[in-house]
This record gives C-alpha cells, sequence and structure tokens, in this order.
C-alpha cells in the first residue's frame, strides 16, 4: 500500500511542478519578464515574473498557448507539447530595440528617450565578425573610426573625438585623466567577442557621465552569468574561432556560463594574432610600402618591399579575459562581481614608421609597448517600494591602465622611452522612483586617477639608461565629484519629457621636478566645477511619424594629458604643460524625425548643431617668452593646449529599412558632418575631427538556416581646402591631388557576408570584404585599409 501511496505523490508533485515553465530570450538564454500568456479564446491569461517564471496551471493540456512580448515574435505551442519547462522567444527583427540602459543606468523604453541610441546585441557581433570593438563601432554605419596602425581604432561621433568621445564598460567610464585630444587605442581592450550589447549615444552625455561626454558616449554591456532556472545546475557556452586573409589572423574565444538557482559564474577568453596587414591593388600610389627598415646585427638598414602592398610592420597579438559572478539571494537583492583583463603585445605605429626626412626613412623604431587594461567592479542592486527608490544601484570599481611609447631615429642607438600606468577608482549610487506617470533618476559619482609617468633613454649598444623628462607630471591626480537627478515624466501615453541636472566638480594636482623641467611655474593645479542641463521630448504623432527633440549642454574639464603634458605633436613641435587651462562646453540641439508611411518602410532623420565655447586645441605658445626648446635633440617650436578656440558642428544623419518580404531586407544608414573652428587670427577654418560624409547599403536574405548580406561601405572625398588646418601639413597620411597638396580620396567597398546554421550548435560564417579590392585609408589615418578579405568563422554552442 505504501508503495502506491509513494507513486501517486511522485505522479502528483511531477503535475504541479510541471505547472511552472520559465520564458527564455533564445539566443541570450536571459529570462523575460512581462511575457503574457493567453488561450485563444482570451479568457485566460498569466504573467511572467523577473525570473521568466509563470504559472500555467490555469490552462488545459490540449489548450494551444500564445506567448507576447513586446521586443519579441508572438509564439504559440500547446500546452502539452512544452519541453522541459522551458519556452523560448524569438527576438523580432523588424522592431528597434525597445530597451535602452546607457541614458539613466536603468532601463527605459526606447520611445520614451527624445536622443538617438544605436544599438547592437550579441547577433551583430557574430555577422560582422569584427577584429576589435573599434571595427564593431565602424559596422554601424554610424560612428567614424580613424586608424594610426592595425592595433588601434579612435572613434569619431558628430565631429568629436578621443578626449571628447567617452567609453563605459558595464556602467563604468573608461575614460582617464591621460586619454589625449590625439587618436586613442583604448578602445581595443574590450574584446568583441565578450559583448553582449552595446548602445551609442549620439550626442551629449554629460547629464550621466560627465565630463569628456561632449560628441557622445559608447557604452559595452560584456557578457552575463545566467542562473540555472528549473536545473540543479546548468552549463552552457560557445567556442569560436575566427580566420581572416588579409592579415592572416588567427581568432581563438571560449565562454562558459555555469548556473546554479541563486549562483551564477560567466567565464570568457578571446586571443587574436594579426599579422602584417595587406592593403588593396587599386588606389592611389602614394599609400604602398616599399621600402622599411630593420636592424640586424646592431646596424639599421633600409630593405626592399618584396610587396609593397604589405605594410610592414603592422603585427600584434591580444588576449582578452573575463570572468563573472552573479548571487541572488531572493527577487530584491543581487551581486555582481566582474573581472576583466586585456593585454596586447609590442603594436608597431605604422604611421610613424613611414615618414621621411630628406627624402629618408627617419624612425628605425616606433612602438608602443603592451597595452594593459584591468576593471574589477563590484555590484549591488537593490529593490525597494520606499519613499526614496524603487531600485537602487552601488557600484564601487577599479581600473588599471599601462601604456608606454618608444622611438628611435634611423642610424642613432638611443631609444627614448616614456611609461605611464594610472589607477582609476570610481564609486557610483543611482536610483530610481516611480511617481504616478513619471520617474525620477539620480544619483552621485565620485571618480579618482593616480597617474604615475616615467621617462628615459636607452643606449641599444651598451644598454645604459638615462632619466629624462616623462610624458607626464609624475604623482600627479585628478578627481570628480558630482550628482545628478533626470526627471521622465510620460505626459500622455504618447508624448514624454525628460530633463535633467548635473553638477562635476574636478580637482586636478600636478607637480613638475624642477630637476628635469625648466619651467617657469612648479605645479599646475585646478578646482572647478561644471553644470550641465538637458531637456527633450519624444512625441508619436500617429502611427506615422514620430518626433525627437533635444537641448542639452556638456563639458570637460582639463585632465593631466592638457595640463601637463609633453610630447612631440608633430615634426619641429613639442607640446609643453598650460596651468591656465579652465573647461571647454558644448550646446546641443537636435531633432529627429522617424517616419513609417507604410508598415514594411522605415525612415529615421536627426539634424544637430553644437556649439562648443572656450575649446582647448593646441596651439603656438611660449615660456618666459622663448617660444622654441631643445627636445630630444633637435630644436622644437613650443605648443600647448589652450582655451583658444570656439567651434560649431552640424549635421544630418538618415536611416531607412524596407521589408519587402519576410525573407528580403533594405537597411541603409548615411551620416553628414561639417564644423569649423575659429584660428588664432579670427578667421575659420575646417573642423579636424568632422569626418567626410560616410555610410552603408545592406541588402539582407534571411529564411531558415541561411542568412547572406550583400553590403557596400563608403565614404566621401575631402579636398586640400576642406582638410583641416593641423591635417594639410600631414602629407605623409594622404593622397597626393594634382596640384600637388594633400587630401583625402573618396573610396567604396563592395562585400558580401553569408550565415549558415548547419544545426542547434554549430554556425558557420564566410564572408568577402572588398570584392573589387580598392586600395583606400580612412580619413585621417596612418593605415591603409584592408584589401580584399576572405574571414571564415565558425561557432559552437551548447
Amino acid at each position: 500500500m505504501r508503495y502506491l501511496i509513494l507513486f501517486f505523490f511522485i505522479v502528483i508533485s511531477q503535475n504541479l511542478l510541471g505547472q511552472h515553465i520559465i520564458v527564455l530570450d533564445k539566443a541570450t538564454e536571459e529570462p523575460l519578464s512581462d511575457v503574457v500568456i493567453f488561450n485563444a479564446e482570451r479568457t485566460k491569461s498569466s504573467l511572467s515574473n523577473f525570473k521568466g517564471r509563470i504559472d500555467i496551471s490555469k490552462f488545459d493540456s490540449a489548450e494551444v498557448l500564445f506567448f507576447q512580448h513586446v521586443s519579441h515574435e508572438l509564439f504559440e505551442i500547446r500546452k502539452s507539447d512544452i519541453k522541459d519547462q522551458i519556452v523560448y522567444l524569438q527576438e523580432d527583427q523588424n522592431k528597434l530595440d525597445q530597451v535602452v540602459l546607457s541614458v539613466a543606468k536603468f532601463q527605459l523604453q526606447k520611445d520614451e528617450i527624445p536622443q538617438k541610441i544605436v544599438s547592437m546585441d550579441r547577433g551583430d557581433v557574430i555577422q560582422n565578425s569584427p577584429q576589435t570593438a573599434a571595427d564593431l563601432l565602424e559596422s554601424t554605419g554610424q560612428v567614424f573610426v580613424q586608424k594610426s596602425q592595425l592595433g588601434g581604432g579612435s572613434p569619431m561621433i558628430r565631429g568629436f573625438a578621443t578626449n571628447r568621445v567617452l567609453i563605459s564598460v558595464d556602467g563604468v567610464r573608461m575614460n582617464t585623466a591621460i586619454f589625449r585630444s590625439g587618436n586613442l587605442q583604448n578602445v581595443i581592450n574590450i574584446d568583441p567577442l565578450a559583448i553582449e550589447r552595446s548602445e551609442v549615444i549620439l550626442g551629449p552625455g554629460s547629464m550621466v557621465y560627465g565630463s569628456d561626454a561632449i560628441g557622445g558616449v559608447m557604452n559595452f554591456y560584456m557578457l552575463k552569468p545566467r542562473f540555472s532556472f528549473g536545473a540543479e545546475t546548468s552549463v552552457s557556452g560557445n567556442f569560436y574561432g575566427r580566420f581572416s586573409s588579409a592579415n592572416n589572423e588567427q581568432t581563438l574565444h571560449a565562454d562558459v556560463n555555469v548556473g546554479r538557482r541563486n549562483w551564477a559564474f560567466q567565464t570568457s577568453i578571446s586571443y587574436s594574432d594579426f599579422d602584417d596587414l595587406e592593403m588593396g591593388e587599386h588606389g592611389p600610389d602614394s599609400y604602398l610600402r616599399p621600402e622599411y627598415t630593420s636592424t640586424e646585427n646592431g646596424q639599421d638598414i633600409i630593405l626592399q618591399n618584396e610587396d609593397p602592398l604589405i605594410q610592414k610592420p603592422t603585427a600584434y597579438r591580444q588576449l582578452s579575459l573575463l570572468e563573472k559572478v552573479k548571487y541572488m539571494p531572493n527577487e530584491n537583492w543581487n551581486f555582481n562581481l566582474g573581472l576583466i583583463y586585456s593585454e596586447t603585445s609590442d603594436v608597431p605605429r605604422y604611421d610613424r614608421l613611414y615618414r621621411k626626412r630628406g627624402g629618408e626613412l627617419r624612425s628605425a623604431e616606433w612602438y608602443y609597448g603592451p597595452q594593459r587594461w584591468f576593471l574589477g567592479d563590484f555590484k549591488i542592486n537593490k529593490k525597494g517600494n520606499g519613499v526614496f527608490y524603487d531600485k537602487a544601484q552601488f557600484t564601487l570599481a577599479y581600473q588599471y591602465f599601462e601604456e608606454s611609447r618608444h622611438d628611435r631615429d634611423f642610424g642613432d642607438e638611443i631609444l627614448f622611452n616614456t611609461e605611464e600606468n594610472v589607477g582609476a577608482y570610481s564609486a557610483n549610487l543611482d536610483f530610481e522612483k516611480a511617481f504616478a506617470g513619471s520617474k525620477l533618476f539620480y544619483g552621485l559619482e565620485y571618480v579618482n586617477n593616480q597617474i604615475t609617468s616615467e621617462g628615459f633613454q636607452e643606449n641599444i649598444d651598451s644598454g645604459a639608461r638615462q632619466q629624462t623628462t616623462s610624458r607626464y607630471p609624475d604623482n600627479s591626480s585628478w578627481q570628480s565629484l558630482a550628482a545628478y537627478a533626470t526627471y521622465q515624466w510620460k505626459i500622455q501615453e504618447a508624448l514624454n519629457f525628460q530633463s535633467g541636472l548635473r553638477y562635476n566638480h574636478v580637482i586636478l594636482n600636478a607637480s613638475f621636478d624642477e630637476n628635469l623641467y625648466n619651467f617657469p611655474f612648479q605645479d599646475a593645479d585646478s578646482n572647478s566645477g561644471a553644470l550641465t542641463a538637458s531637456a527633450g521630448i519624444n512625441w508619436k504623432q500617429n502611427q506615422f511619424l514620430q518626433w525627437r527633440v533635444n537641448a542639452s549642454t556638456a563639458f570637460r574639464a582639463p585632465n593631466i594629458d592638457d595640463t601637463g603634458k609633453i610630447f612631440d605633436s608633430e615634426p619641429g613641435s613639442v607640446v609643453v604643460p598650460n596651468p591656465d587651462l579652465k573647461s571647454e562646453y558644448a550646446y546641443n540641439a537636435e531633432v529627429g524625425v522617424n517616419w513609417t508611411p507604410a508598415e514594411n518602410i522605415r525612415f529615421c532623420f536627426t539634424g544637430f548643431y553644437t556649439w562648443l565655447e572656450d575649446a582647448m586645441v593646441r596651439r603656438d605658445f611660449n615660456l618666459n617668452g622663448e617660444t622654441e626648446i631643445d627636445y630630444q635633440g633637435e630644436p622644437s617650436n613650443l605648443q600647448a593646449i589652450q582655451n583658444a578656440s570656439k567651434a560649431h558642428v552640424y549635421g544630418f544623419e538618415g536611416n531607412v529599412e524596407v521589408d519587402f518580404s519576410v525573407a528580403l531586407r533594405l537597411a541603409s544608414k548615411i551620416s553628414i558632418t561639417e564644423g569649423e573652428e575659429e584660428l588664432d587670427d579670427g578667421s575659420v577654418a575646417p573642423l579636424r575631427h568632422a569626418a567626410p560624409l560616410f555610410g552603408n547599403t545592406h541588402l539582407i536574405w534571411h529564411k531558415k538556416k541561411v542568412k547572406l548580406d550583400l553590403f557596400a561601405v563608403y565614404n566621401g572625398k575631402i579636398s586640400y581646402d576642406n582638410l583641416a588646418t593641423s591635417e594639410q601639413g600631414k602629407a605623409y597620411l594622404y593622397a597626393i591631388d594634382a596640384n600637388g597638396n594633400p587630401y583625402s580620396p573618396s573610396w567604396y567597398t563592395l562585400n558580401l557576408t553569408g550565415q549558415y546554421d548547419l544545426d542547434e550548435n554549430w554556425l558557420l560564417t564566410a564572408s568577402v570584404e572588398n570584392i573589387t579590392d580598392q586600395r583606400y585609408r580612412t580619413y585621417s589615418s596612418g593605415i591603409a585599409a584592408a584589401g580584399r578579405n576572405l574571414i571564415i568563422s565558425a561557432r559552437f554552442s551548447f
């Protein structure tokens, strides 16, 4: 009898357990909250909770259940056919991404936001097969990327770049006090194969992110740990390999997730080995590499390049590691620990290695030492229903940056070296409070950067070392304290208003060793505040038209690079410190419209204008009346960063999407940016970081297991007269026009990518980029882009 009772108990228990299911996103396996389940007659319904769990006991086993979510395709299945108590929903590719995290550090619906946001997910990464995070940004057709070497990538957004655009990883600002006005490579430290989602704010983002976010903000959200949801322990992951012919790339990646009910662990590792890059066959001869230097038996020699299309030397390697741990004791609390590490090999600075002096190659060596970056962050998330907040997030983070520069003239025995390290500490406390028809986001932030910098010269023959001036003042610091508040008001169902204020106080301390520096000052300290504001609306006028109008201010406080840097900006010039700098301010306005004339046709147009005041620019300078000093053995003109300019930028961005059928889709994007800055004599000249016309057009066919993407990428021309003044003197970077002047030619590439789902575990991708083998350099770049390039990759998921 007791065995019969036990049998019935087991049957009943299994039946009761089967009345709860989990709803997950098919691509990310993340739980989906607020999924509505209903039957055909709509007489019964249920809603998933924050863990994606739904009770379906009210439905009969023979009933067909319909699963509906705002950003996923409608899914139907008979209750009795549900396996393992799990249902997967497919994201609706015909809808714009609905959720945005970047604007308030908490989830907002895209239709509520007055700013333009560009989103990419893990599927975009696999489709585009980017070698670096810079290449991923470039693939959006909304971010322009400059490169001085293969191991580089400096994003430009709406006429601004380098330390006027901000990078954040998992909500932690990556910009440090030594981010410079020259081209930056820090974005390549971010492993594109470990990115789960990326969002780019086009336009100012100082309201949430403070200093530097004038042109835009690039947010990268890395892989997140996932819980088991049903099983006691679940293990899943991916193995990925990629080969590119243009630089003989060999990339291997693996990520593994171990999930339990309350604990989850995510591990990721990527390794890439890039050989020298081959440029295209058809294009300007000035880009060719006919000769290069080599050091053999202690002697510098010049060798003829057997293949002038091979850009020697450009090869480098990169390693990226990620580890994350998540603990959720209950639905109100969760704790997250993230550890990220990235390291490159030495990276040759290619554009410095083909410069000539007196008709001969100038440098025997010019390379960046290993670029190392570590990020450790700890987050505590708390849900509440109190007077002051509904959601709270505390973030404590530490970052370590290491970079160095090494250069030696041809035939010279002295190698000049500078090494920099930054320890970046930050703490953020962010809150969300919902009211009837509105939300309030507010928070506090503290950032502290500690900089060490060393300079020395080394005799490569004897090995003797001698201390020299460092790039930055050693043991300097940069601190920022801030408070912000953003108010989101749903005036009507179709009309949303957003406004905010932020106050930042920045403290900079830098001292110069009088034994190394002969300056008329010993300190370059500053202590200043900055107030920024924003206001905008998002109005869905009707089913055809949706408007975005936004006005905002942004600022950039002087950092250690602006105030205390010493470096050779160009042949014959050296930049020296300026302790009298103050913040620069930007005033921005933009208007956007989404027009949907038919269900299968969508247009998005955005116009913007930004005015920059007290702009920090490099200008001629003097120290006690002296305008020239001896630097590294040669007389050099003195320059310094100064609040000596005004600038304005304006432009247009256009997107169009046409669904010809369920399987065939056209998507095209174009960006036009114009900008001018004021010169010393009051005249104006083109702005350096105003990119030429650029964009891309994709024709995508996707049916069952096959996806094909035929696309073109294109850039417009910048003539000599429209080059920035600083660029006109860099003829070695550009093609030469009929008058013998440098200019940036227009170019295009035709490309084809194909994906094939071999089975539920294997995804194969093959691409041919630059099919017509064009030879081109993107504007302001020192390295030619890849010629015809075959890319093959395979992904195994389990």
